[in-house]
């Protein structure tokens, strides 16, 4: 264990050692950054831009962990190990599985970093780096603080990341959010986020990475009244339930929505029941939600998920031909993705249902692959529906149709992002499909 620490290395794996185009500013390390003192050098690399240095030995190196990530992230944490340089892991995997990251690394951190990574920093100083550190889903963000200084110069998405808040006042079956995040939804001072928004390029989309928006009525009122007279566009993640309020919809589009991301998840009913947002349907019929954004001005983005015990290829295709109607604008169409920390995965590895108990490490796993056994179709024909369902969405001729049919009327500036979207959607639907995790 080096004595010393100068030089840090943060390092946002991808999937496997190849580049993507539809990269986001990674804020998990901006927020690393913010909370490391002044006299030790930071280098960021981001796998998903950039190939790796094979010859960087810093003093401590980094990473931030997804389940799809994990097993490229052992790889390059063993690597780094092998130089002598001391790894900690964080995120959302190590969080829910410690024990298993800890085998790739000197140091696992579980939760949030902040209040943590300080005395990460002071023990590795002292040479006394300990093998875990928890963190908590409860600390405060009234010091929340992030530096954006570390993503200079690499080729993002022209897209102004942003967060309001942690955490989901909905626990879904398929979600880890709230094993995460187990408290309550945390709120940042509002007055902090206007300063940060109003220190960025207002030129660009803002996205609000909130898992949900809508955190209650009163606060995202607060949010809108404070944010409208700074002229930003914005997208953001939100419930469908906040279709049911017709002056939350009129003051999100008169603060700067363009685009909301809304999980419709299945046109089933008894699906909803199963993965817990059976409250999905008391908002009205689906095109009735659809209609109220796009009566506004603001594009819906669609997701959907099948697996679920009642899902037949017939209910699985009445999505796309509902997303098709409704002209959404985006779609993602996703095959259920048992991850570890949630309801989902501890119900299908107890009920013997899983093909791969451990999918995210597994040389055999393709993306895309089926990884458990559903109810009512086999496998095979289930990974198949859903991929086509995604090829079926973005066929060239599709995507002209819903650009030119939009029925959220489209300014310009909206228009030249959708279509945007839909390109890169199209390009890394076809570029992940079939990869295998890791190098």
């Amino acid at each position: 264990m080096k004595e010393s620490v100068r030089r840090i290395t943060l390092i946002r794996p991808n999937m496997g050692d190849f580049r993507a185009s539809d990269a986001m500013t990674p804020l998990s390390l901006g927020v690393l950054s913010a909370w490391t003192p002044k006299d030790i050098e930071i280098s960021l690399y981001d796998e998903r831009l950039e190939a790796l240095p094979e010859s960087d030995s810093p003093d401590l190196v980094a990473l931030t962990v997804e389940t799809f990530t994990a097993r490229r992230a052992y790889q390059i944490a063993d690597q780094y190990r092998k130089r002598g340089v001391p790894v900690v892991l964080g995120g959302y995997h190590p969080t829910f599985l410690p024990h298993e990251a800890g085998q790739h690394s000197d140091a696992v951190v579980t939760g949030d970093a902040e209040g943590v990574w300080e005395t990460v920093l002071s023990d590795a100083r002292a040479g006394q780096l300990q093998p875990l550190y928890r963190g908590t889903g409860e600390r405060p963000l009234a010091d929340y603080a992030i530096d954006r200084g570390i993503f200079a110069g690499k080729r993002y998405n022209p897209i102004q990341l942003i967060q309001a808040t942690r955490g989901c006042r909905f626990s879904c079956d398929f979600c880890s959010i709230r094993a995460f995040y187990p408290g309550t939804v945390r709120r940042r001072e509002l007055s902090g986020l206007v300063e940060e928004i109003e220190s960025l390029n207002r030129r660009q989309l803002f996205f609000f990475v909130d898992d949900n928006l809508y955190a209650d009525r009163e606060h995202l009122l607060a949010l809108l009244a404070a944010i409208r007279p700074l002229g930003m566009r914005w997208a953001c993640q939100v419930s469908i339930d906040v279709a049911r309020d017709e002056t939350l919809l009129e003051k999100m589009a008169e603060a700067g929505c363009l685009l909301a991301l809304i999980g419709f998840e299945s046109m089933n009913a008894q699906n909803l029941r199963q993965m817990g947002k059976a409250w999905n349907r008391a908002s009205g019929g689906y095109l009735e939600v659809v209609e109220r954004f796009h009566k506004l001005g603001i594009a819906v983005y669609g997701t959907f998920v099948f697996g679920y015990d009642e899902d037949t290829t017939e209910t699985i295709r009445a999505c796309l031909d509902f997303a098709l109607a409704a002209r959404l604008e985006l779609a993602n169409f996703n095959p259920l993705t048992p991850t570890p920390g949630s309801r989902l995965y501890e119900r299908l590895r107890t009920e013997g249902r899983l093909l791969f108990s451990e999918w995210w490490l597994d040389p055999a796993y393709r993306y895309g692959d089926p990884i458990f056994i559903p109810r009512k179709m086999t496998p095979e024909s289930f990974a198949e529906e859903a991929f086509r369902l995604k090829e079926a969405f973005y066929t060239w001729p599709s995507m002209v149709r819903r650009f030119l049919g939009s029925a959220a009327g489209l300014d310009l500036y909206q228009a030249a992002l959708v279509a945007l979207g839909n390109v890169i959607s199209r390009r890394e639907v076809f570029r992940k499909q079939r990869r295998s995790l890791g190098a």
